[in-house]
């Protein structure tokens, strides 16, 4: 069952100490190019660099003392894989990541060093998958979803409740979507605590939230090619149906919007944001007759980027 009003509170209490409470930043530059008031939720500044840690966190913290004791397990090439890592650690429980052998050497490094073990596999879902499964008949721990999971939607509801109390009275509140845990999060706190409106936005080159929203039915992803690497995974049939009922309305947007966007937020907001980051600004810019005069929240999702492949 999806997380109602009372999980969510119970959410927020469960992982306060295991997290941080992230700034919300504007532009006035910003605002100017909008026509509205964007308020940007800094997750990029959450531990580990990512709103993920919410997930996690609170998945972990969730577990029996006997399921503590056998460890867990996630597959990821990114932030969840980080995210589980430093969860497991600050809960002394033992962590097994599963990681392709593709992965950025910067992201091993950080799971290595948040003390998990890294199993590496293939560049492939189903050697990712298998592979974890292995883990879990070896040695009983258990599997945390990176977003197909009512726990993980929970912990990322946190920051758009977090977005609520640090400003008021927000008309909309853009996330991007990939597998859809934080938009699921993210429409679940304002429903639940706001009169503000949920709206996803995605990359025209990883659109199957787009495609899935318009025709009702979960349409799979098929060789996403976006600079927004942290987008390319297909929407869970968990977060689905969440979104069929309380997001608005998810835009698209080109690959030049993606990095004119990511460039104004660095050269404006002088923050580090990865690409996934900026699409649901550049959703904003794209369709300003929408939102003009609006008071727009974005929840910037990390920070975590390779240097060395900017597209600038």
């Amino acid at each position: 069952m999806e997380p109602n009003k009372k999980e969510l509170h119970q959410t927020a209490d469960r992982i306060k100490n295991f997290i941080h409470q992230t700034p919300v930043l504007s532009s006035k530059s910003i605002n100017k190019m909008t026509g509205a008031s964007v308020f940007f939720k800094c997750e990029n500044f959450q531990k580990m660099g990512a709103f993920k840690m919410r997930g996690a966190a609170n998945a972990v913290n969730q577990l029996s003392d006997k399921e503590k004791n056998k460890g867990v397990t996630t597959h990821s090439s990114g932030n969840f894989a980080q995210a589980v890592a430093l969860s497991a650690k600050l809960s002394n429980i033992k962590a097994n990541i599963v990681m392709p052998e593709n992965a950025p050497d910067v992201k091993k490094k950080a799971v290595k060093g948040y003390g998990a073990n890294i199993i590496e596999c293939e560049s492939t879902l189903q050697a990712r998958e298998s592979t974890a499964q292995k883990i879990v008949e070896d040695t009983g721990a258990t599997f945390l979803h990176p977003y197909n999971c009512y726990n993980v939607i929970a912990g990322n509801a946190t920051a758009t409740m977090e977005l609520h109390e640090q400003v008021s009275n927000l008309d909309i509140v853009f996330a991007p979507i990939g597998g859809g845990g934080l938009i699921s999060g993210t429409a679940l706190a304002n429903h639940y605590f706001s009169k503000a409106i949920t709206y996803g936005a995605e990359p025209k080159e990883a659109d199957d939230a787009y495609r899935s929203f318009k025709s009702g039915q979960l349409v799979p992803m098929v060789n996403p090619n976006t600079i927004a690497d942290g987008l390319r995974t297909s929407l869970g049939d968990k977060c689905f149906p969440i979104i069929q009922k309380y997001v608005k309305d998810i835009f698209t947007v080109e690959e030049d919007e993606i990095i004119n966007a990511l460039r104004i937020t660095w050269e404006r907001m002088k923050i580090i944001i990865e690409p996934s980051c900026a699409v649901p600004l550049a959703a904003v810019l794209k369709n300003k007759h929408l939102f003009k005069n609006k008071k727009i929240g974005i929840i910037i999702t990390g920070g975590n980027v390779d240097l060395k492949k900017l597209p600038f």
